[in-house]
């Protein structure tokens, strides 16, 4: 086997600068380590004036403060949580608040964007102008100014608990929140979980067989009512068998609020619809040039072996548009994550109004907060991404791209 000889040093020295980026010839390695001297002096100096004004203020750096008592309310919390707990139990309160607002988000958004970009689409003249109209007037408002429209404009000028809107006297929407009837579990809610699990699990499985034989012989296979049979049979059998899974408490008006059930606050609505609907205009444009982007051919190749258009873009085109409509897709769901942001506007208790706002404002511990609210959205949008990343693999490989 041949030995390939080492290059002289000669040769080395120009690799070695291109591979840095810099100017042939020893002017541009000079270059590149007064760039490196200076990027370390600045990180020096930003480090010392830190240090300086925390010893002026007499703050102690480090993370021992989230041990310490809050002092505060939160208005929304997943958990439980009082006053009385730490610092580090609001980080985790609004942690899942921007959680629960961004997945809920994400969900109506792909839901509501995929429609109107099917609308616009649609040889139904009305149907189309109005989904169109709805892209261009969404997206040329702010969405600062939707969040505001939705909770002062529309949410506010509800009626007030006393005379909320009632829905068969168990639902209550009043400018305090969507009031709804609270689950309670009971001893058979374990069995009822199970059981319900199982046959969505075997559903999935009888649709992926179902359409693996589809493409594979042509074999048409009914899964709705299998599907139907198992989400409904299972757990009504566990019900007979384990009792009821859980019983409902249905919130009463006492004094001037209402007690019992689950309370929606205005801000956690208003802030939903604004995200949802905002980023939802901006899926139906990617959704639309994904479908277009596939060659017109495909649906009539579709047409002309007499499947329906809803079964034509189900089976042909979607699959095929996917490979264009996700990566943008990804960007949005990325945005409609940090938008959340602007929940600190209506007061939502989400991680940057209670831990980089309230939190930091009490304890002074501003690069420590600020350095964990930086990482936790950055580890948000690292896991969308290879999430989304993944689903794309998977797309290509089961149309063998």
């Amino acid at each position: 086997m041949a030995i390939e000889p080492r290059k002289p040093p000669s040769q080395l020295l120009p690799r070695l600068q291109r591979a840095l980026g810099g100017r042939a010839g020893w002017s541009g390695f000079v270059l590149q380590l007064l760039f490196v001297a200076a990027l370390a002096w600045i990180s020096y100096e930003i480090v010392a004036n830190a240090r300086a004004n925390l010893q002026a203020q007499r703050i102690t750096a480090g993370f021992g403060f989230l041990a310490n008592n809050a002092g505060f309310d939160v208005s929304q919390s997943l958990i439980p949580y009082s006053g009385s707990d730490s610092y580090t139990r609001v980080f985790v309160v609004g942690l899942l608040n921007t959680l629960l607002v961004s997945v809920i988000g994400i969900f109506f958004a792909t839901v509501i964007g995929f429609l109107v970009a099917l609308g616009r689409l649609s040889p139904n003249w009305l149907l189309s102008r109005i989904a169109g109209g709805y892209v261009e007037l969404i997206r040329n408002l702010p969405l600062l100014f939707q969040i505001l429209f939705w909770y002062l404009a529309v949410l506010a000028a509800l009626p007030n608990p006393r005379q909320s809107i009632s829905i068969f006297d168990s639902i209550f929407l009043s400018n305090r929140g969507l009031v709804v009837p609270k689950p309670v579990g009971q001893a058979g809610f374990e069995p009822f979980v199970v059981a319900l699990l199982v046959a969505i699990v075997a559903t999935i499985a009888l649709w992926r067989y179902a359409r693996r034989q589809l493409f594979q012989s042509g074999k048409v296979i009914k899964v709705w009512p299998y599907a139907l049979g198992m989400i409904i049979g299972l757990p009504l059998i566990s019900m007979l068998i384990f009792g009821i899974p859980v019983t409902w408490e249905v919130p009463v008006l006492r004094g001037f609020n209402f007690a019992g059930g689950s309370r929606l606050i205005p801000e956690f609505v208003a802030l939903t619809l604004a995200l949802s609907t905002y980023t939802a205009a901006f899926i139906a444009e990617i959704v639309r040039a994904g479908i277009l982007s596939v060659h017109k051919g495909q649906m009539e190749a579709g047409s002309s072996l007499g499947l329906q258009r809803g079964s034509v873009l189900r089976l042909i085109v979607i699959p095929q548009a996917l490979r264009v409509i996700l990566p943008p897709l990804t960007n949005q769901y990325l945005n409609l994550t940090k938008n959340s942001s602007l929940a600190v506007a209506i007061g939502y208790p989400d991680l940057v109004s209670v831990f980089a706002g309230t939190t930091l404002s009490q304890t002074g511990q501003a690069i420590e907060i600020i350095g964990i609210t930086m990482g936790v959205y950055l580890l948000i949008s690292l896991v969308t991404s290879a999430i989304m990343s993944f689903y794309g693999w998977r797309i290509s490989r089961s149309m063998g791209g």
